[in-house]
């Protein structure tokens, strides 16, 4: 039986990073993924990310962001490939909404940088938007795009060439504590390691039923389509946006690649309980929601549908993020429930991952994070 100094479960936009950081530190690491390595059946696919400082979820998330910042530059270095693309997000909503509130909030506390426009001034700015009477905007300059597969390939190849071992198409069967360390069963064989990360997105639930935490996976469809005017969707036109209003909570980003224009629903989707039982295949009624958008605010962005790309949000009961020690077994670190905003934090993730592991404690601020607050 192979021995480890830490084995990673699941090496998606998480584990990826936390076997890099391990792989970085000196370690001997095992990630184990059960699919092919950049797969598409869980959350980190899809070709692009957000990522963004005046975070609404709540400032407690402000500093991370700002790490995360430093770590995927410090990645793109080392790699010497182009993984984040700067560009503004335009906020939108109404002026006592959630979205514009939490925007405001954490710029305050932070003291960010941050424009606030009205209606007349985000139409004027950003011709692509039509009618927002009522509506309010933040404009936030610390922001970027993320291509997520590549992020992903960067992490596991500058893993593998530190030394670290990544098995893909590998099934982890279960795990055990014997002692002071983990063993970890596959379909191919039987893993020793002192210390254990589970990363297994939409299929946390499956090994953390000692947390007594319920994970629920919700249906999200990535949609991009190729829009009537498309000068008007270039990047030096056109911010990433996040729109709040009756029909929902929307983000979309600038046409960066042929297909045209990014767009889904935050939030909203059918909800499930297990990963296989999420339909993989987009539908004419995933289009339905975007395109009522598109009429009301956004009709020169109507246009052909390109690509249709399915996801899962792995969510918690508040929609925040766990990153915490097991509860009985302290040699295992879990990150889970990311709820549709975790991918941005990859790296920093993996490094407080590590750190837990490792040492039992990390310099970031997590309090917000930990299982406890479900007791």
């Amino acid at each position: 039986m192979s021995h480890y100094d830490l084995i990673v479960l699941g090496v998606g936009g998480i584990g990826s990073a936390a076997v890099y950081e391990s792989a970085l530190r000196g370690r001997k690491v095992l990630g184990l993924e059960q699919f092919s390595l950049v797969h598409d059946r869980g959350s980190s696919h899809g070709h692009t990310r957000v990522i963004r400082e005046a975070y609404y979820e709540h400032p407690d998330y402000v500093p991370l962001v700002r790490r995360s910042f430093e770590r995927w530059y410090d990645l793109e270095q080392r790699i010497g490939r182009h993984l984040l693309t700067e560009c503004s997000c335009l906020n939108i909503g109404l002026p006592g909404g959630e979205l514009i509130q939490g925007v405001l909030a954490s710029a305050r506390q932070h003291q960010l940088p941050v424009e606030q426009l009205n209606a007349r001034e985000i139409e004027s700015r950003f011709p692509a938007f039509e009618n927002l009477e009522g509506y309010v905007g933040v404009l936030e300059h610390r922001a970027g795009i993320i291509l997520v597969e590549e992020a992903i390939r960067a992490h596991c190849d500058l893993a593998t060439m530190l030394g670290a071992e990544i098995h893909a198409e590998e099934a982890v069967l279960g795990w055990d504590v014997h002692g002071e360390s983990v063993v970890v069963s596959t379909t191919l064989g039987k893993y020793r390691a002192a210390r254990l990360i589970i990363t297994a997105g939409p299929w946390a639930s499956n090994w953390l039923s000692e947390f007594g935490l319920s994970l629920t996976l919700m249906r999200q469809v990535q949609c991009w389509f190729r829009p009537q005017v498309p000068a008007l969707f270039r990047r030096d036109r056109f911010p990433i946006y996040i729109l709040e209003g009756p029909l929902g909570t929307f983000y979309g980003l600038p046409a960066i690649d042929p297909r045209g224009h990014k767009i889904a629903q935050h939030y909203g989707g059918q909800e499930y309980q297990q990963p296989e039982q999420v339909p993989r295949t987009a539908t004419p009624a995933d289009e339905a929601p975007l395109r009522r958008l598109f009429r009301l605010h956004l009709p020169r962005a109507e246009g052909q549908l390109t690509d249709a790309r399915v996801c899962m949000y792995t969510l918690s009961p508040d929609c925040h993020f766990v990153v915490d020690h097991h509860p009985r077994y302290p040699q295992v670190v879990v990150a889970a429930g990311l709820s549709g905003h975790g991918f941005k934090f990859a790296p920093l993730l993996g490094e407080i991952l590590v750190d837990l592991a490792e040492t039992g404690h990390t310099r970031w601020p997590i309090q917000r994070f930990r299982v406890s607050r479900f007791a």
